[in-house]
């Protein structure tokens, strides 16, 4: 075969093989392009209800009262008449000092008393005895003024001694130190023997009262102005302000179960930061509360008819703020801008361009985009199992 054939075979051959690559792919660039999958997504419809509006704050404990006991008279502690930490009564004795020489200073009160009442009364019957003698001319109006001096001057030293004896007895009463009122009592910090009272008052213990207990914290002066204005629409004035409940609860509690009344707010905005001094009061009959304890708080500020709420993870945020997804009669998405607010139970309230006939998409994290066309999946509607079909029998082999 000449040079010129050779040439001329090996060109058509590489056409054919160029024709069998192309004419399939030419084949294929005239199937139609295939849809992409459509995603499912979870929906519910917001609930309808009538939810409390609250305003949620911070809070610390504090004792109702809370007294240091002191030793206000010098001695050597006798006893000590109490378990620390244990609860006492108003009245029962907790500590005695050794009260002898006290009970001496006061029997010599009460004799000096004794003999200053015997001197009082004679000078008071010469006095007497003068004013009948003077109303005879048998004696002088200088003797009458002098009976009359003497009586005032013992008068005077009776008075003096029986303000000696109260002293008397109050000091005898110091040595028995006992509760202002029923109460907790911490450790003692001094021990039986030991002097106290010498120079300044020793303290002995503290005494706090935990039923009911107060709780103190700070509220904004516009979370204050939203209060008042609630409690104007209730029909309350200032002198009402017990009759604003209260809730707390701790870190281990679930929900707020702990139920006061406010009982005090400050005349005054603290200047620099802008904040009122707040208190409120709590019954702690099962001592679950304790001074300086943290408290999570919260004030009903009146109920919202007809709210909606979505779960929590239905909302969404980006730059141009909070919002939702819902899924619109053609099954596309769409974003609605929302405005959360309250809290209840396990949904979350809103506000925004939404209704309740809405289908909110469950997961605003889902990957879904406003404009997407997307399968709704109801999740208020139970999931059937699908009933197990038999096994088809396999053919037998040849």
């Amino acid at each position: 075969m000449s040079l010129f054939q050779n040439t001329i075979s090996s060109v058509c051959g590489r056409g054919l093989i160029l024709l069998s690559i192309v004419m399939p792919l030419a084949a294929c660039n005239d199937q139609p392009p295939q849809a992409p999958a459509v995603k499912s997504v979870t929906v519910i419809q917001p609930q309808s209800a009538d939810v409390t509006r609250y305003l949620y704050e911070t809070g610390t404990a504090k004792a109702l009262d809370s007294v240091a006991l002191t030793a206000r008279v010098s001695g050597y502690l006798k006893s000590i008449d109490y378990k620390d930490g244990t609860e006492v009564k108003a009245g029962q004795r907790l500590f005695l000092i050794e009260p002898d020489q006290y009970e001496a200073q006061l029997q010599q009160a009460q004799a000096t008393v004794e003999q200053t009442q015997a001197s009082f009364n004679n000078a008071q019957v010469q006095l007497d005895r003068q004013e009948q003698l003077s109303q005879s001319s048998t004696t002088t109006q200088a003797n009458v003024d002098n009976a009359r001096a003497s009586r005032d001057e013992a008068k005077a030293q009776l008075d003096q001694a029986k303000a000696s004896l109260r002293e008397a007895q109050i000091n005898l009463g110091y040595t028995s130190v006992t509760a202002p009122f029923d109460g907790f009592v911490t450790e003692h910090q001094a021990d039986v023997g030991a002097l106290v009272g010498s120079g300044s008052p020793t303290t002995l213990a503290t005494i706090v009262r935990l039923d009911p207990i107060h709780v103190s914290f700070a509220i904004s002066d516009t979370d204050m102005l939203r209060i008042r204005k609630q409690a104007r629409a209730s029909g309350l004035t200032a002198k009402d302000v017990e009759t604003i409940a209260v809730e707390a609860a701790t870190k281990a509690d679930d929900g707020f179960p702990h139920k006061g009344k406010l009982d005090y707010i400050a005349p005054q905005t603290d200047a620099e930061t802008g904040t009122l001094s707040v208190r409120a009061v709590f019954e702690n009959n099962n001592r679950d509360l304790v001074p300086n304890l943290f408290l999570r708080l919260r004030i009903p500020l009146g109920v919202v008819n007809g709210a909606l709420l979505v779960p929590p993870s239905a909302i969404g945020t980006d730059q141009q703020g909070r919002y939702v997804l819902v899924v619109n009669g053609d099954d596309v998405v769409e974003r609605r801008a929302v405005n959360p607010l309250d809290r209840s139970d396990d949904m979350q309230q809103i506000q925004g361009s939404l209704a309740a006939t809405d289908w909110v998409i469950t997961n605003a994290a889902s990957g879904v985009r406003p404009g997407d066309k997307v399968q709704k999946k109801d999740a208020s509607t139970p999931v059937q199992a699908e009933a197990k079909q038999p096994a088809a029998s396999q053919p037998a082999a040849n």
